[in-house]
Formats: C-alpha cells, structure tokens, sequence
C-alpha cells in the first residue's frame, strides 16, 4: 500500500514538473522575442495610420476590398516634404493631339452604361464630389513584407534595358524576367497604350506577373528616374491573385524613394471614379472575349508636372514635377511589356506565367498584347514610336513580337508560360 501511494505522488510529482515546464516555456518566453512582437505590432498599427487616411465613406467592394472615399486634401500625396504647400492642380493640361483608340466591331463593343473597369464598381455606391478613392490597407498586408518601411516598395531592381554582359548578368541574378518592346535614344514627354488584361498564375506568393509601361531618365548608378503604370497580379503585395491596376514611381533608382499606388506620399489624385490597387474587371479569357485599359502618361509642358489618364475619359491625376530630377525634363527612354520574378534564380524556372501565359506566336484571343502604342512628342503631339526594339531574357520562357497594321498601329504579342519543356 506504501509503495502503490509512493509511484502515485512520483507520477504526480513529474506530471506537475512537465506542467511546470510548459507553462514557463509559454509565459516566460524570452524578453526580446515578446518585445520585438509587441515593437513590430506597435510599428505596424502606426504606420497604418499614416498610411489610411480618415474617410468621410467607406464601400465593401465583392472581392473583400474595402474602398475608402478620403478628402482630396486628406490624400497621402500632401504628406511629401516637397508637396506641403502643394495646391492641388484640378484643371488637367490639354491632352496631347492625335490621339489614337483602337477601333472595335460590334460584336467586341460594350454598352458603356455596363462597362465597370474595376470590381467595387459593382457595388452601388460611389464616393461623392470632393473626395479619392483609395483601397484601404490592411494589417495582414503589412504583416506580409519584410519589413514595413518597406511595404509597396519594389525589392529587386527592376529591368533596365541591358548595354553589357555585365548587366545580363545581374538581371539573371535578381531572378526578373521580361519581355519587353521600348524606344531610346530621343526625349519623351509622354507615352500611351492598350493593354490588354489578364489573370496570370503566381507559383509562389512572393512572386508576381505585371504588364505596364516604363517613362525613364537617369542610370542605376542611383539616379533613375521612373514613372510605370498597368495592370499587376501580386500576392504579397495584395495578399490575392487578382489583376489590379498600379502605378510606381522612383527618383533614386528604387532605393528609398517612390512606392506603388498611394501606399506613400507623391501622387496627386483627382479622379473620384478610379482607386489605385483595386481589381480590374472584366478579364480576358483564352479564346474568348478580349479586354483591355488604355494608359496614357503625359508631361505638362506647363507646370511640368507628368499625367495620367485611364480609359479614354478619365484623367487620374499626376505626379508632381518636385518629385523628380532626371525626368523634371523628359524621359530618354520608354519602355512597354511584362515582368516576372522567379524567386529562385540558379533552380528550376518558375511556371508563374507572363501575360495570358501564352507565347506570342499564338495570335489574338490567346497571346497577350499591347496595341496603340504612342509617344508624346515636345510639341505635345502623340506620333508612332519608330525604331522599336525588342528584349527578353529567355525567348523559351517567355517571348515577345511587334507588329503593324492600320487597325492597331505599333503594336506587339508578348509573354509565355515560364517553366516548360524548353524552359527548364
């Protein structure tokens, strides 16, 4: 009896020691871990509210995305050093002569009374007069980066146009890949396109597919200046797969300055239709009905100041003169195309697709396209870009292919599935 109570007390003795154990493994976790959690959380709630302004009205767009409507001199944009006392430029400039649309038949055509660019645009509500809307970020989206100062700013140097093996060297290293059409060699001050809009697959979250066109001046010896605009799909930026319009902007060649969208100070928005960030709909579909957005970027010749317009009838916003150097006069180079990003250069490619996911050579309603493309001259006059040359890294990967005609000017086929048989 002794001995059956003894083993009993042992039993409950190590029982309460092992319990013991885990509750000090829980509670008493080591100092800095529970400080750096409680900094990093601490860090992130501010910077949220730096970053979403107070709204006057909220929507709940279908895909999860909350839209808010913030005054226009509530915007992000005015928190810049150099745009304190910056007046909001209303009037846009008068846009460039010659404008050049593609034309549709009328099985392609769209009641404009049903066309809705953008998935919260379903939803019947609208931000009032006096107001931008802007896709509200969320904590997990900045749980989701690196670091947060570093949230909706590009990691990896994007493409440049390559002058030296050196330069395709480098390229292979950082993992990004394109296929790209561009001019150089002239100044720009501005640069148009169609872009015709897809659902590309991402095989690794931290992994991304866009298409959209460059405006640069300025090297990667740290002072290119960039203006981009298109359509991206990116699960660590988004936290989704779905196709979202973006911007970016860098006057330092991506090191501190610039970010995509309004997730930093520097674009001015004036539109109250268009939110920056949030899901392009309708989407093309293999062999079926085709979609595009029409980008248009333009200088000033003014105020200096570099415009957007989306669509054929809506004038985003701008990016202020004061933000730039190189390009405070015109761009040297223009560049239009997609990107991706195998997040493993030296392994086994990613199949994460460019464009459709389609090589060019599969034509209309498969491939994927930019038509219309245009440059705006210093007069102000929209002209065909000429001497148009083309680049990608590896043509087995993805491919690219320019083409004329009286329908869609200069135009090119571009993109292709990643990973395949002569992909490897």
């Amino acid at each position: 009896m002794v001995k059956a109570t003894t083993c009993r007390m042992h039993g409950m003795l190590w029982w309460s020691i092992l319990l013991c154990f885990c509750l000090a493994s829980f509670y008493f976790r080591p100092v800095s871990s529970r400080f750096s959690t409680s900094m990093k959380l601490a860090r992130t709630r501010a910077h949220l509210r730096r970053i979403n302004k107070p709204a006057i009205q909220s929507i709940q767009s279908p895909d999860g995305d909350v839209i808010d409507c913030v005054l226009l001199s509530h915007q992000p944009a005015l928190d810049h050093p150099k745009l304190r006392n910056h007046q909001i430029q209303m009037e846009p400039p008068m846009l460039p002569e010659g404008l050049r649309h593609k034309t549709t038949t009328e099985e392609e055509k769209i009641d404009g009374s049903m066309f809705k660019p953008q998935l919260w645009h379903y939803v019947e509500q609208k931000c009032p007069p006096g107001t931008i809307p802007i896709r509200r970020t969320t904590e997990n989206d900045l749980l989701r980066a690196e670091k947060i100062n570093r949230y909706g700013k590009k990691n990896q140097r994007p493409f440049y146009p390559p002058q030296t093996a050196l330069i395709h060297s480098s390229l292979n290293e950082n993992g990004h890949q394109h296929a790209i059409t561009y001019v150089e060699g002239d100044k720009y001050y501005g640069a148009k396109a169609e872009i015709n809009v897809w659902a590309p697959s991402i095989e690794m979250p931290n992994e991304f597919s866009l298409s959209q066109l460059w405006l640069l001046a300025g090297s990667f010896e740290g002072d290119l200046n960039s203006i981009e605009a298109g359509w991206q799909v990116s699960p660590d930026l988004y936290g989704d797969n779905n196709t979202r319009l973006f911007t970016y902007w860098t006057s330092d060649a991506y090191q501190a300055t610039g970010c995509y969208n309004l997730l930093c100070s520097g674009f001015v928005q004036i539109s109250d239709q268009i939110a920056l960030g949030a899901t392009i709909s309708p989407l093309s579909g293999y062999g079926g009905r085709q979609f595009d957005i029409d980008i248009l970027i333009w200088k000033d010749p003014r105020a200096g100041n570099w415009w957007m317009s989306f669509g054929q009838n809506c004038v985003l916003g701008y990016w202020p003169a004061a933000l730039f150097t190189n390009l405070a006069e015109a761009a040297t180079m223009v560049e239009w195309g997609g990107e991706v990003v195998n997040s493993e250069p030296g392994s086994r490619h990613t199949s994460t697709q460019m464009g459709s996911g389609h090589f060019p050579s599969e034509g209309f309603g498969r491939a994927s396209y930019f038509s219309n493309l245009q440059i705006v001259d210093a007069s102000n006059n929209l002209q065909p870009p000429g001497n148009l040359n083309t680049f990608s890294e590896n043509a087995a990967c993805y491919d690219v292919e320019n083409g004329y005609n009286s329908e869609w000017g200069y135009y090119f086929y571009y993109g292709g599935p990643g990973y395949n048989d002569r992909c490897p």
